[in-house]
C-alpha cells in the first residue's frame, strides 16, 4: 500500500504521463481525498466524475480512504496500478461527457446490479 502521500505523488505522476488534451475542459482538475467513501447500497466508492455547471465546473475525486479499504493490502506496485485504473476510469467519463456519451455511465450501472445479485 502506498500511503496519502506517495498515493498523491503517483497519481500526479500517472497524470503527467496522459497527453495534456485529456484533461481539456477538466477545469477542476483532479483531486486525491482522504475518505472512503459509499454509496447507498453499501458499495466502496473509489473515484468520482463531476460535472457542476453551476459550481467547480469539472473535476475528479479518487478516494484514498476507499482504495485502502478495498485494496489495503496491495504491494506499493499494485496499489499504484490500482489509483492509475480509477484515473483513467474517471478519465473516460469526463471525455464520454465531453462527446455526449453514456456508454460507460451505462456500464456502471450495470456492473453494480452484477455485483448487487453476488
Amino acid at each position: 500500500m502506498l500511503t496519502f502521500e506517495e498515493a498523491q505523488i503517483a497519481l500526479d505522476e500517472i497524470a503527467d504521463a496522459l497527453p495534456p488534451a485529456i484533461f481539456d475542459r477538466l477545469n477542476g482538475g483532479y483531486v486525491l481525498t482522504e475518505e472512503a467513501l459509499f454509496d447507498a447500497d453499501g458499495l466502496v466508492i473509489l473515484g468520482q466524475y463531476h460535472r457542476e455547471p453551476q459550481g467547480l465546473g469539472r473535476y475528479i475525486t479518487v478516494h484514498y480512504g476507499s482504495m485502502v479499504e478495498v485494496y489495503g493490502n496491495f504491494s506499493p506496485k499494485s496499489f499504484r496500478r490500482e489509483l492509475k485504473r480509477v484515473l483513467h476510469h474517471e478519465l473516460t467519463h469526463h471525455l464520454e461527457d465531453l462527446a455526449g456519451d453514456k456508454s460507460l455511465e451505462i456500464q456502471d450501472e450495470i456492473d453494480k446490479a452484477d455485483m448487487l445479485r453476488l
